[in-house]
């Protein structure tokens, strides 16, 4: 039904009436979004696999690259996540996101970036003041991060707010990642005070390699790409009434700031670590202050 021919019958291969074919088949009572996403993505699809002329072959070994994903995944590591951040998915529908915020007139607070793969949901809760750092590596640098989380329209602070924080250690690895960590190991939850200040011990960030064990490394190197990401910590901050941030924040002399392999630095998210004068626990500060808009 959707195959064209020419004049003298030689098939010429499904075109656009094959791909309306296969779009008109969603049922009248498909959800209106769901039904815009997925008549372009089939649209789009569909336009790919005619323009490069896309083999069977080929075809398969992108199926089993997804398969490959969804098998490595589970609830400590997003495999799917991270595949969409070596093409630069994630940053792209990030950016998306932050610029219609930015369009409905609201001020959108601190600048977003990519989740990655590597969050926790069951991530403790730990004392404001306390350490994410429960076991310290012999080259590790030890700082004192702190701020304030505020309302991005009026400045107010805003007490009890979640501070959802995590990094990777010197090796490189996230605490899933490694046995020889123990278990949340650079990872905390802390609540901001009354005046809606947070401050916990970590450690200064290092470059690092995403992890090749899996598709996402392999297509990076059949691309013949460098896997490395610049210094960086990852926050989620959230507060009841306003619109939660997910971002990280990057060592401004870390290398790779220009070249990272998952494309997520952005302007307004590089960070000074300066020297900590007076605390035995620290050698290190870093001052992040945090702006939240309101969902209204």
């Amino acid at each position: 039904m959707g195959s064209l021919q020419n004049g003298d019958g030689q098939h010429q291969g499904l075109g656009q009436d094959f791909t309306n074919q296969v779009i008109a088949s969603m049922g009248k009572d498909t959800n209106p979004r769901l039904r815009q996403v997925l008549t372009a993505l089939i649209q789009h699809v569909h336009d790919f696999a005619r323009e490069v002329d896309l083999t069977t072959d080929e075809w398969m070994a992108g199926v089993q690259m997804i398969n490959w994903a969804g098998q490595m995944s589970n609830d400590r590591r997003n495999e799917g996540q991270l595949l969409c951040d070596v093409i630069g998915l994630e940053s792209l529908v990030d950016d998306i996101t932050s610029r219609a915020a930015t369009r409905s007139g609201a001020n959108p607070g601190t600048a977003t970036a990519i989740l990655g793969p590597f969050w926790r949901a069951d991530t403790p809760v730990r004392e404001n003041g306390s350490t994410i750092v429960l076991k310290c590596p012999e080259d590790g640098e030890v700082g004192f991060m702190y701020g304030r989380v505020t309302c991005a329209d009026t400045g107010r602070p805003l007490a009890n707010a979640s501070v959802d924080v995590w990094q990777a250690s010197t090796n490189g690895l996230y605490e899933q990642q490694d046995a020889d960590q123990p278990e949340h190991n650079l990872r905390g939850v802390f609540k901001t005070d009354e005046d809606g200040r947070y401050g916990f011990y970590c450690l200064r960030p290092t470059p690092y390699p995403v992890p090749d064990d899996g598709p996402a490394g392999k297509l990076l190197g059949l691309l013949h790409r460098h896997p490395y990401r610049p210094a960086h910590i990852h926050l989620i901050v959230q507060s009841e009434g306003f619109k939660s941030v997910t971002t990280q924040i990057f060592d401004e002399d870390s290398k790779y700031l220009d070249d990272d392999s998952v494309f997520a630095v952005k302007d307004g998210l590089t960070v000074k670590f300066t020297p900590r004068e007076g605390d035995p626990k620290a050698k290190l500060e870093l001052e992040y202050n945090i702006k939240l808009a309101s969902e209204k």
